[in-house]
């Protein structure tokens, strides 16, 4: 068996994403809380990143369809969210240059009333550190949701943090509303985000993603 090439950064930092990524799938920390909830549903963590990877989608955690898909954002909130990106699908899922990581890996379920559960914050504890670190090379952060922006911006008022996308995007830092349609009432209350910071964000998403093609 040949011996990994650790002499490599490059590849050193591929075999340990790897393994990463395989203990985050393995991963059955929620296994009890998740059959507490209304879905009773078995942890399936959806894992989406490699060490390449330029631009980083930070969301919430995965919805009943990524559940059921193994695919990030494969769903209405996908949609909106690669039209606010000015990404194709195929670009969106290049994992050379995309990583997608939510907040918490598995879908959290739904509650009594039928609305989604937030992400157990366990999750982000045990993985998120390791994970970033596993993707040196990031240039360019969306946050989608109030979730990320605490771990990424330290604030969790959507509002404030997308209204202050300015000082954030200084930084690499993007902060996005959710792209739900629960979220459409929002987005028509602050018609700055599609007037100002969609165009933006879209020329930010393209020279990270073109750049050295």
């Amino acid at each position: 068996m040949p011996t990994p090439p650790f002499d490599d950064p490059a590849a050193a930092g591929s075999v340990c994403a790897t393994a990463l990524a395989g203990a985050i799938r393995g991963c059955r920390i929620c296994a009890g809380r998740f059959a507490a909830t209304a879905t009773a549903h078995e942890p399936r963590p959806v894992v989406w990143f490699r060490p390449a990877a330029r631009l980083l989608i930070a969301g919430q955690a995965p919805g009943a369809r990524v559940h059921a898909s193994g695919r990030p954002f494969t769903d209405p909130s996908g949609d909106r969210l690669r039209d606010w990106t000015g990404l194709s699908e195929a670009a969106f899922y290049d994992l050379d240059r995309v990583a997608v990581v939510p907040m918490a890996f598995c879908f959290p379920g739904y509650d009594a009333k039928g609305a989604d559960l937030p992400p157990p914050p366990v999750c982000a504890r045990e993985w998120r550190g390791r994970v970033m670190a596993a993707m040196p090379g990031l240039r360019l952060v969306l946050a989608v949701g109030g979730a990320a922006q605490r771990w990424h911006l330290g604030t969790g008022n959507v509002t404030q943090a997308v209204a202050e996308w300015r000082d954030h995007a200084a930084r690499g830092i993007w902060p996005l509303p959710h792209p739900s349609w629960r979220n459409t009432g929002w987005l028509k209350r602050n018609p700055w985000f599609g007037a100002e910071l969609v165009p933006a964000l879209r020329q930010a998403v393209r020279d990270v993603m073109e750049d050295g093609q």
